[in-house]
């Protein structure tokens, strides 16, 4: 169970928000919404926005952006990690992944399972660092977001969190590209 050791100090995190859809406008965004205000809510800081239609290059090269962006620490996509034809939001990740956070995934189909059965084996939900930024992709309902967020992101974008979270090892994620 999630502890929070409040002997540390928290530490805002900035993260970016991009929604993949052919359909979402700005004003119909939910799932963004939705992420949008539990991230500040949570304390940390929103500070990039867009919307990529279902297009796995598009994705890609706004990923890179915001990847080699040094004020990005975390990038959240959701939406096109379904199975149909134009959900190619992990395949765009793939492209752009060091290391992939294979219990992300795990982690949010297990509790999904718990609301929604068997249905959540169609999530392609997917985390991982590239270059130093985490990021992760979430199926693009509010619901998901919602689970996502609270039950696996809000804990470990805390660096108070315990016994271990994301925060932390930030610093040295990018350790390999030091190395001799």
């Amino acid at each position: 169970m999630a502890r929070i050791d409040e002997s540390r100090s928290f530490v805002p995190v900035n993260i970016a928000v991009m929604t993949v859809s052919d359909t979402r406008t700005a004003d119909t965004d939910t799932s963004g919404d939705t992420l949008a205000a539990r991230i500040t809510a949570a304390g940390h800081h929103v500070v990039a926005r867009a919307i990529a239609r279902d297009d796995a290059d598009g994705i890609e090269a706004l990923l890179r952006r915001w990847i080699a962006d040094a004020d990005i620490d975390v990038v959240i996509a959701t939406g096109g990690t379904g199975i149909t034809g134009r959900d190619v939001t992990p395949e765009a990740f793939d492209r752009v992944l060091d290391k992939k956070i294979e219990g992300f995934g795990e982690l949010f189909r297990m509790l999904s399972y718990q609301k929604i059965g068997t249905s959540t084996m169609q999530s392609r939900a997917i985390g991982g660092v590239a270059d130093g930024t985490y990021l992760f992709a979430l199926p693009g309902s509010p619901g998901a977001v919602k689970d996502a967020w609270d039950d696996i992101l809000l804990w470990q974008l805390d660096i108070r969190h315990r016994p271990c979270n994301l925060v932390e090892l930030m610093p040295r994620l990018r350790e390999h590209l030091h190395a001799a």
